[in-house]
């Protein structure tokens, strides 16, 4: 512990979201995006108020792309795919209600290489999902990081 807490270490602290920010509606090209939703909620938990349907005065967190691909990663002798790199990307901007950017347009990239037996595939695509579904899970925390990082470092420089 002592040799910790010599070194600077600390607990990522969680996401505190400016109290001028308001309201905050998700918004996403796929509209029923599982990102979108899992978003949402972690947003409702660090103290953002869910925007009402039909209100006008609301902060965005627009999710403008949301990307998955599989590459080949390797080959076997006969030319056959035995590994794959999924890539998850998504491009994001946290705007106030008067629609000035609070979070800049950025991207965030995942990828994940997973196996997959070219002469047995069974429980290939399980495994696929359950990567998908872990992925969604940390592109979630990394956007919530971002968000957390801009809206500490503005409350920093206020407080100057």
């Amino acid at each position: 512990m002592l040799a910790l807490s010599a070194c600077g270490f600390q607990l990522r602290q969680a996401l505190t979201l400016p109290p001028d920010l308001g309201p905050v509606r998700v918004v996403s090209v796929d509209r029923y995006s599982p990102l979108a939703e899992s978003l949402a909620q972690a947003l409702t938990r660090a103290g953002a108020v869910p925007a009402q349907d039909g209100s006008t005065e609301v902060a965005v967190l627009d999710l403008m792309s949301e990307r998955w691909g599989d590459t080949p990663a390797a080959l076997d002798e006969l030319g056959r795919v035995q590994e794959y790199s999924l890539r998850y990307a998504v491009v994001f901007e946290l705007r106030k209600s008067d629609g000035k950017p609070l979070v800049p347009r950025q991207s965030i990239e995942l990828s994940r290489d997973y196996v997959s037996n070219p002469t047995n595939a069974i429980g290939t695509e399980g495994e696929r999902e359950i990567l998908m579904r872990e992925m969604r899970r940390e592109m979630s925390s990394a956007v919530l990081r971002r968000i957390g990082a801009v809206t500490e470092r503005g409350a920093v420089v206020e407080r100057r």
